[in-house]
C-alpha cells in the first residue's frame, strides 16, 4: 500500500511541476515563430498606404526586434522576449511613451498572438494615447497581418497593416 501511495503522491508532484514547462513550451514555440519572420516585410495598411517592418533576432537570440515604419508616421520599435510562460513586449512608440504588453499561448500550434497592455512608462494617465493590444497573425509564412489598437480617451482605434514577406 505504501508503494502505491507514494507512487501516486510522485505522480502528483510530477503533475504540478510539468504543468509550468509545458505551458513554457508553448510560449517558446510560439516566440519560434516571431523569430521565423525575420527579414524584411512589406504591405499596406487597412487604407491601401504602404507600410514596412522589419524583424531581427537579437541578444543572442533571446529577442526580437521589430522597426515598424507606417506611411506617413515616424517609426515604431518593439522588443519581444519571452517572459516565464509568455511574450512580453515593451513597444517604443513617437508619442514618447512605452507600453508593455503580453500573452500566454495557449498552444504550440499558434495562428495568432493577441497581446495586452500591462502597463507604460512615460504615460501619465491611462486616457492619454497608448498602444494598447497588439495582434499578430500568421495568415502563412510568408504574410502576417498586425492589428495594433490605439487607445485615447477610453476609445479604441485598431490600425491593421497586411504584410507580405520581402523576397531578396
Amino acid at each position: 500500500m505504501k508503494k502505491r501511495e507514494i507512487g501516486a503522491g510522485l505522480l502528483l508532484i510530477a503533475a504540478i511541476f510539468a504543468a509550468p514547462v509545458l505551458a513554457k513550451s508553448h510560449s517558446a514555440a510560439a516566440f519560434q515563430k516571431l523569430q521565423s519572420l525575420a527579414g524584411n516585410w512589406e504591405g499596406k495598411d487597412d487604407k491601401g498606404k504602404p507600410v514596412k517592418t522589419n524583424f531581427k533576432s537579437i541578444v543572442s537570440d533571446t529577442a526580437v526586434l521589430e522597426t515598424l515604419s507606417p506611411s506617413g508616421m515616424e517609426d515604431m520599435v518593439t522588443v519581444f522576449s519571452l517572459d516565464g510562460d509568455g511574450i512580453a513586449l515593451v513597444h517604443f512608440c513617437p508619442t514618447n511613451n512605452q507600453p508593455r504588453m503580453r500573452v500566454v499561448p495557449a498552444t504550440d500550434d499558434v495562428k495568432e498572438l493577441a497581446f495586452d497592455f500591462e502597463g507604460a512608462g512615460n504615460l501619465p494617465s491611462p486616457t492619454v494615447g497608448h498602444q494598447h493590444h497588439l495582434v499578430v497573425r500568421f495568415d502563412d509564412p510568408d504574410h502576417i497581418t498586425e492589428t495594433w489598437t490605439w487607445r485615447q480617451d477610453n476609445m479604441d482605434m485598431p490600425m491593421i497593416f497586411h504584410l507580405t514577406r520581402k523576397k531578396n
